[in-house]
This record gives structure tokens, sequence and C-alpha cells, in this order.
């Protein structure tokens, strides 16, 4: 295997952030969470009391050290608290995403949930609780204090939370995460970005995935504002929040650029671009964070145009944040260099490995059976899965999924990616998937930017892209999704990532009948 590392992956020894965040009081910072249903705002020397508080109504319920919190709601303030809470009792959480689970008794046993907060109707379920009474849980009152609830030490090996893999190829797989892993994580962003006092990050994304919460972390440690909405509302609450950092994937960056396209559009002749980029993202912003999917080089360039940073990264549930570009180092078409405590390994198969000092896990807590070997190693290296190469200064480049290299029958490998990518360059295309129904030529299956979709700039594009790829490469037609891909019809993951098996599986008659769709 070719290899670079960020440090040495044996001797990285992080700041014990977690540790730090249950022991010592933030000073500085507020959050805000930002609903269609309303605004909170609490300052973080608040919200730590309030976190104690919460602690101790647990605790009086028999939650401590080894007891598991599950928690199924949209992002709100309270799921901030029940996180903070369960740290300082050295009890795991269990973040479960709303659409993908639901309140049951089944799913208790089947996750070892001590108790589950909700804000689902639970139906009268036992050891469920409604996430609106978890404020009242945090007023002052009762007995005893915050201060009164037994000191605990975390250590790098053990597990704070269960963390669900993003379910796009089948039933989410469950994953304790260590420690070690997310002090690594956060020492390691924080080395390359410097957030401070002057800062305020803005996430969107749900607090079920763990990334999520490490801004909040960030928050309580360094001392920054920190705004939480939801996708709905994201968009109207980044104009009020003028963040200086603004946390998103690249399907939201890419709605962003077609919004101020337009915006730009209307403006008087003249407008600079980047004036226009700052009435929707404020006139504030250090940069933009994006990662889990591959942007496209045309939304890098788009940003660049309009002043704004955008830095890709590159991580997995299974290994955290991997690589990242950043102001010291980066290269267009990479995912950035690899982060302190952090090895990469390329097999002779093309297939990345990533090497940890302090692995996530070393398996998956749910999965079936043999699902732990194809992944892990026994010392936690994990194959990811993903094609892709170091260059001579050890940035990566990432090339697309082993599993969706598309063999035809004349024996040629498709690496789909590079071409879906040429499609999504268009605007007027959200997403591509290519498959090969009968392994002859390629087919795609694309997500319109908008409704109607434009037919039209569609041909246009598959036109344009076949006379760029080679014969192999060519699409033979192009299936309009309709309506669009989605989180709520389910053929994209809560990360906005297309779930290729049942978008095949629901495009399967098209994708086979010669006579629909657009023809080259």
């Amino acid at each position: 295997m070719t290899t670079t590392d960020g440090a040495p992956p044996r001797t990285h020894t992080p700041d014990p952030a977690i540790q730090r965040l249950v022991t010592t009081a933030p000073t500085a910072g507020r959050l805000t969470v930002v609903r269609l249903d309303g605004t909170r705002e609490v300052p973080l020397t608040e919200l730590y009391e309030r976190s104690g508080r919460l602690a101790l109504r647990l605790r009086e319920r028999g939650i401590g050290p080894g007891s598991r919190i599950g928690v199924l709601a949209a992002n709100s303030l309270e799921w901030v608290l029940l996180d903070l809470a369960a740290l300082r009792l050295k009890a795991e959480t269990a973040g479960l995403e709303p659409g993908k689970f639901a309140p049951s008794a089944e799913l208790m046993g089947a996750y070892g949930l001590d108790v589950l907060f909700t804000d689902q109707d639970p139906a009268g379920l036992a050891g469920a609780v409604p996430m609106d009474t978890v404020w009242d849980l945090t007023e002052p009152g009762g007995t005893g204090a915050a201060e009164d609830l037994p000191a605990v030490t975390w250590e790098p090996g053990e597990v704070t939370t269960i963390k669900f893999t993003s379910g796009s190829t089948g039933v989410p797989k469950g994953l304790g995460a260590t420690v070690g892993s997310i002090d690594s994580s956060l020492a390691a962003v924080q080395q390359i970005f410097g957030h401070g006092t002057d800062d305020h990050l803005f996430v969107f994304l749900p607090l079920s995935l763990l990334q999520q919460r490490y801004w909040v972390y960030s928050a309580l440690l360094h001392g920054h504002d920190l705004t939480i909405s939801t996708y709905e509302a994201a968009f109207a609450a980044l104009r009020r929040a003028r963040p200086t950092v603004v946390m998103g994937v690249p399907a939201f960056f890419e709605t962003a650029r077609r919004q101020i396209e337009a915006r730009h559009r209307r403006a008087a002749a003249g407008t600079d671009l980047r004036q226009t980029a700052r009435v929707l993202f404020g006139d504030r912003i250090r940069y933009l964070w994006t990662g889990s999917a591959p942007a496209a080089a045309a939304v890098h360039r788009f940003y660049a145009e309009a002043g704004l940073a955008l830095w890709e990264g590159y991580g997995m549930n299974e290994t955290c944040i991997v690589t990242k570009n950043h102001p010291g180092a980066h290269r267009e078409g990479s995912v950035g260099q690899v982060l302190p405590g952090k090895e990469v390994l390329i097999d002779a198969d093309g297939v990345i490995h990533v090497r940890s000092a302090h692995p996530v896990n070393t398996r998956y807590l749910y999965a079936r059976p043999g699902d732990s070997e194809k992944v892990f190693a026994p010392d936690g290296t994990v194959r990811t899965g993903d094609l892709g190469h170091l260059d001579e200064d050890g940035f990566l480049f990432v090339h697309g999924r082993a599993d969706d290299v598309i063999v035809l029958d004349n024996g040629r490998k498709i690496v789909v990616r590079p071409v879906e990518e040429l499609m999504r360059a268009d605007p007027a295309v959200g997403e591509c998937v290519l498959f090969s129904p009968t392994q002859t030529d390629l087919v795609a299956v694309v997500s319109p930017a908008s409704t109607p979709a434009d037919h039209g700039a569609i041909a246009a594009r598959l036109a344009a892209v076949n006379a760029v790829t080679t014969a192999d490469e060519h699409i033979s037609r192009v299936i309009v999704a309709d309506p669009p891909f989605s989180i709520d019809n389910d053929l994209l993951t809560s990360q906005y990532k297309p779930k290729r098996a049942r978008i095949e599986a629901a495009y399967a008659t098209r994708l086979l009948d010669q006579e629909t769709g657009i023809h080259a």
C-alpha cells in the first residue's frame, strides 16, 4: 500500500476535550436554535448550568454510568441539553434520526435504551419521555445542585454515543464512538481553523449525526457562538445569524448557489457577485465547510468567484474526519491533506484505508453478521470502500465508490463518479446516478434541480457530456426523476446523498425500457 499520515498515529495524544467539557464551565458564547416554530437563545454559561440540573434529574431516575439515553427528535435546545447531561453522567446517548426510526418497545429493546426522549407520539410507550418536558427539568428547584453531581472521568477508549450510518445501502449500522476519536477530531479541526470568541458557527444537519454535536462541544470549549437550525429553516436563519462559518453538505451549497445566481440575475447591472452572495450568507463569512459527499468542481469555482472559501474534507462515520483542505494547505480537486492522528493507505486495487491513533471503534455494535469484518481490521484500520490516490504532497483525491464501478459486457470498468459530476455541473441537474441495466451502455437517472424539469437543458447537458467522454462512458439515455429525489421519498439520505439501490429499484422498469427517457 502507498501511505501518508498527519502524525504518527501510534503517538498522537490529543487534548482531552470531552473530559474538559464535563469539568470546566464555559465563560463566553451563546447558543441560538432556529426552527420554523420559533427561535430560542441561551448563553453557554446558562446552557451548562441547565445541563447540570438536567443531569441531576436524570440521576434521580436511575440514569448514570453505563446507562443509555435514546434521543429521537428534530434539532432543538432540549437535544443539546440531553447530550451534555449524558456526558456529565457518563451515560451513553443514541442519536436516532426521525423518519428512520419510530418510538416502540422493539426500538428500545434492540438498542438497549434505558429511556427514550422523543418529539413523536410515544403512544403510552413505557420508558418514553416527551421532549417538551425536558426544559422544565432544567429549571432551578428540587433537591440538590449541579455541584453535587459525582465527578466522572472519561477514558479515551470509552464510548460516549452510538451513531448510525446514513443507511444509503440498507438498514443503518450502529457504531460506538470513542472519546479518543472525538478528542482527536476536535483537536485537529481547532489546530487548522482556530475557532475563537469572534466566531459564530452555523449548523443545520440532524444532531443525531455526531459530527453536528462536535460544534456544540467546540463552542463550549472555545467560547464561540453557535446557531443550530434545521434544513427547512436554514436559509431564513442564515440571513439573521451573520455567521463566520457555515457547516453544510454539497447539496446545501448547490442550492445556495442557485439562489445566489437567481438573485444576481435580478440585480442591477454591474453588481458584484460577491455583494450578492453576502445577501444570503452575511458579511462575516470566514469560510464554508463541506464534506460527506463530493462537491462538484463547478460549485468550488462558483464560491471562489463569490469570494467565499469552500473547504472540502473527507471522513466517514467509521473514521471521523480524515482529511481537510484549509487556508494553510489546499489543492483543487482534492479533499485535503491527512489530519494529525490519521494515516491513509491505498491498496493495490486503489481502495482507501484509514488507520487512526484513536479509532472510532474496531467493530460495529449493531450490524448483520460479517459486516464488521468487511470494514474493520483487528487494529481498527477501516476499509472505506472509496477509490482514490495520494499525490506527491500527500493530498488525497477520491474517485468514487469501489462498489459503484460498472463493468460493461466488453470488460471495460467505468468509474461512475466523474461522469455523474459532469452531468451535475449543469444548473438544471440536481443529482445524477448512473446504471447499466443490460451491461451494454450507461443510463442516467437525473433528479432535476427545479420543477418543472428543464428537459431542454438536460438534453443539452447530455450531449455536452458525451462530447468529452470516451465511447464506453457515453450515456445513452436520461430518465428524469419525477418527483425529484428527496429525504421524504427515501431516495436521499439525511446528508442528501442519493440512495443508489433504492433509486435503481424505483426506476427499474424505466431503466430497462429502451423507449423511455431523453436519448443521446
